[in-house]
């Protein structure tokens, strides 16, 4: 037999037995808050937009591509005491070759209670639906060489009662926020700090193909970051760092970036209208270096990163990994310059 289809039966045994690994993930976390957490939910901004794409291993075979849309707002913004957000967030992912696909679509719903004027706590909770699907048409199974060559007429042996499996989604999570905002207009001694931690698949949805009661793994994200200006300059620090833990996989992405403000926002009519240029790097641990850059205009902002592999891979991809677009737009918040009303 040749050698590519060994390796297509390889790829296509690991795309059907039980998952074993990680969930999707994006090298721009900041960008796919409710991927984070789903306590994020109206937590930063009065409404957002995001829009995600990755595409990766386009260098080793057919790429893998995965897409995530956000929505989020709040609701009660102007009390003292807290306010809701609700949120939804959709996630595809997509292997190039069988495919294998799995879509998930949840919506979140958190509150935030204000500790003061540059504190908040707030606790969300997520739910929806996550369908798993594969295509068998591509697939080459060991049963069906016939001991000269590959023969699509003979059976393929495997036990897989159906091509498509749907099952309920749950989580929570937490989330501190701290803003203290820039003395006067050209200060940036601004400081803007994150945390939280989250629970994804708390009921194991039955993720296996096969009639096993296999099911996936529950996640715990645990993240921080922050925005630190340097007073009386144009320059902010931008770090971070997330560590997720799913079953016996594991994932470390830190790493920091450069923000250059060209102008500043209005303190006047509430609506941002700054601009700004940001880039930096990130290293997910024992797999890739990530460069990254954001650009920021009025209420927008547009992420692009690409991931350098550095795993044992790097000598089939020649490292080259993965490349993120991402698209955000957020409203205003309208109570954050009014007098007597809290800034987060």
């Amino acid at each position: 037999m040749k050698y590519k289809n060994v390796f297509t039966i390889v790829v296509c045994l690991l795309a059907v037995l039980p998952a074993r690994s990680q969930d999707v993930h994006f090298s721009q976390f900041h960008m796919t808050p409710l991927l984070l957490n789903p306590a994020e939910a109206g937590a930063r901004h009065s409404m957002q937009g995001l829009v995600n794409y990755r595409n990766q291993w386009s260098s080793v075979a057919n790429p893998y591509s995965t897409a995530n849309v956000s929505w989020d707002m709040r609701l009660g913004e102007g009390s003292k005491s807290g306010f809701s957000g609700l949120g939804i967030n959709i996630n595809q992912d997509k292997t190039g070759f069988s495919p294998l696909k799995t879509f998930q679509a949840n919506l979140c719903y958190a509150y935030q209670i204000r500790l003061d004027d540059k504190n908040i706590l707030g606790a969300g909770l997520t739910a929806g639906l996550m369908q798993r699907s594969i295509s068998t048409s591509n697939i080459q199974w060991m049963n069906q060489y016939d001991g000269t060559a590959y023969n699509s007429a003979l059976p393929s042996g495997e036990p897989v009662s159906s091509n498509s499996r749907m099952s309920p989604d749950i989580g929570a999570g937490i989330q501190y926020g701290f803003k203290k905002t820039e003395k006067y207009l050209t200060g940036n001694d601004h400081r803007n700090f994150n945390a939280g931690i989250s629970f994804a698949h708390i009921n194991r949805p039955v993720y296996s193909f096969y009639d096993t009661g296999e099911k996936l793994f529950m996640k715990t994200t645990l993240y921080m970051d922050a925005e630190i200006g340097l007073a009386n300059s144009d320059v902010s620090l931008v770090p971070g760092v997330v560590y997720w833990m799913q079953g016996p996989s594991q994932e470390l992405l830190a790493g920091t970036m450069f923000q250059f403000r060209f102008k500043g926002d209005s303190k006047y009519t509430g609506y941002v209208q700054g601009s700004s240029f940001a880039v930096g790097a990130y290293y997910r641990n024992k797999d890739a270096m990530i460069a990254s850059a954001l650009y920021k205009v009025s209420q927008f902002a547009v992420g692009l990163s690409y991931d350098i592999n550095l795993s044992g891979l790097k000598t089939a991809s020649n490292g080259r990994g993965g490349f993120e677009i991402s698209l955000r737009f957020i409203n205003a918040n309208s109570y954050l310059y009014k007098k007597h009303t809290p800034s987060i």
